[in-house]
């Protein structure tokens, strides 16, 4: 397998119940590790952008709202296969349906309030990343 990184948001519901060190831990654990990592506060400008794909989407203005509710942690990370790897210990979008010791089982409170993001692809980690991060803030 190869080495590959990944995008990863601890989403204001987790930043709120200062679970911040929690899911690091739980990702670092399951072999991922942190090359880069920021606690922001989005604009609504940022989350707009970020997540424009969902704007046709009933849900998006709540989504957009959310994210700006409270700050959060952006954070690049790297490891074997790192989008799939971290998708497994997110675990299922909706907590009820997460498998046992995942984040999303352990810590989310709701399906909208599920703690984290990760990308869903090779590709859309690269876009993602570069978002929040210049080259230079990633230290690996």
């Amino acid at each position: 397998m190869t080495v590959t990184r990944t995008f990863s948001i601890i989403k204001p519901d987790a930043t709120r119940r200062n679970l911040t060190g929690a899911v690091t831990k739980m990702l670092e654990d399951g072999g991922l590790r942190v090359v880069a990592s920021k606690r922001i506060h989005m604009t609504k400008a940022q989350a707009e952008g970020f997540y424009a794909v969902h704007k046709d989407r009933p849900f998006f203005g709540e989504l957009v709202d959310f994210m700006i509710s409270e700050p959060v942690v952006v954070q690049a990370l790297e490891g074997e296969n790192a989008v799939l790897r971290n998708r497994e210990i997110m675990g299922a979008t909706n907590p009820a349906e997460a498998a046992a010791g995942t984040i999303r089982k352990t810590h989310a409170l709701s399906i909208g309030e599920n703690s984290v993001h990760g990308s869903d692809s090779d590709e859309n980690a690269a876009i993602e990343i570069a978002y929040f991060f210049k080259d230079s803030e990633i230290v690996g």
